[in-house]
């Protein structure tokens, strides 16, 4: 039996949407996921698992951590799991900690789901989290990171667990129509309003398209991006951007609908470990304008342009060069984004690699 520990599975994230896939493929004959805030109703549907088990330990702050604990310590020592696994960095801290109050002897390994190329831009809970994960780190049976840059980052801040590996974040393919011929149009964002993602770089970048792409079109979806967020709003207008150019979708429930409705895709995060939603839009045949943090680079491969981050001239930059393209041209990047999904990123085989590192 495995138990997989993680920080908040009500996120919509990368990280809480990756354990939902592989909770959904799991053949275990029982699963225990523990939450150290809360389990969603989202989370829940997205895995689709009989055999999961979920309990919520309601600790919402870092004093109700202690607590939270000792009552994993307990439930550890109660379904005695054969495996625990860790993701995300407070949960990593809470998870060892637990299962050496346990006493217990399970294997403990931890998933790392974030780079550090900007810690300035994570909460200040995190960068305590992240720090204490260091002085643990030596801990665990195993980490696994979810992207190159994120294992090389972390050993030169100083983790020191040399059992490490690089497994990336997989995905199902969703079918897709013949493509039929045109250009890039309309531009999409994808991430919760947070100083990591860096909507201000992309708002500034998209008033420079605009002056010259007056045919583009914007739009954004996650948590926080609508039009009653004042402080999305002044970004917008301290960016010279007419507010009516960006449809800010907020949460959106229909991703494969919005990944379908845009014709390229970007992150302007400030870091990243893994970008989902890079691959995620790929999967859909989308190229992609990434800043160069975590693999986002790697994952985006031919399919993209990756820029610096804070960079917003860049960035525009490269948005005009696929607004530019010819209609051939946009389909090969198309045809090569989908490709590079299916034969590297496919959710079978990044599952299989969870099973033989948390076996070996």
């Amino acid at each position: 039996m495995i138990m997989h520990v993680i920080t908040n599975f009500t996120a919509s994230a990368g990280a809480e949407t990756m354990l939902a896939r592989l909770l959904h493929g799991s053949t275990d004959e029982r699963i225990i996921v523990v939450s150290l805030i809360g389990v969603s109703d989202r989370n829940r549907r997205l895995a689709d698992n009989p055999r999961v088990s979920y309990v919520s330990l309601a600790a919402a702050s870092l004093t109700a951590l202690p607590g939270a604990i000792l009552r994993l310590a307990t439930l550890i020592r109660k379904e005695r799991p054969d495996v625990i696994l860790c993701w995300m960095y407070h949960a990593m801290v809470a998870g060892s900690l637990a299962a050496g109050l346990a006493r217990h002897g399970a294997p403990v390994f931890w998933n790392v789901r974030q780079s550090l190329d900007d810690p300035a831009s994570l909460t200040r809970s995190s960068r305590v989290a992240i720090a204490a994960a260091k002085l643990l780190s030596r801990r665990p049976t195993g980490i696994i990171y979810n992207s190159a840059r994120a294992l090389d980052l972390h050993r030169a801040y100083g983790y020191a667990n040399q059992n490490a590996v690089v497994i990336p974040n997989g995905f199902e393919l969703p079918e897709l129509a013949a493509p039929e011929p045109r250009a890039a149009r309309r531009i999409g964002i994808v991430g919760r309003f947070h100083p990591q993602k860096d909507h201000g770089t992309f708002f500034k970048a998209a008033a420079q398209v605009l002056k010259t792409h007056p045919q583009a079109v914007f739009s954004a979806a996650g948590n926080g991006l609508v039009c009653d967020n004042t402080e999305v709003m002044e970004l917008i207008a301290k960016a010279g951007l007419p507010a009516h150019a960006v449809d800010l979708r907020g949460e959106v429930s229909d991703m494969p609908a919005f990944y379908r409705s845009i014709d390229l895709l970007v992150l302007s995060s400030r870091t990243e470990g893994f970008p989902n939603v890079i691959a995620e839009a790929m999967s859909y045949g989308k190229p992609i304008v990434t800043t160069d943090v975590g693999d986002a680079a790697v994952v985006a491969g031919r399919a993209g342009i990756a820029v610096p981050p804070r960079n917003p001239q860049a960035l525009a930059e490269a948005m005009r060069a696929f607004l530019d393209l010819p209609e051939a041209e946009y389909a090969r990047y198309a045809r090569t984004a989908r490709e590079r999904i299916e034969n590297e990123y496919a959710l079978a085989a990044v599952s299989a690699k969870y099973s033989k590192f948390l076996t070996a």
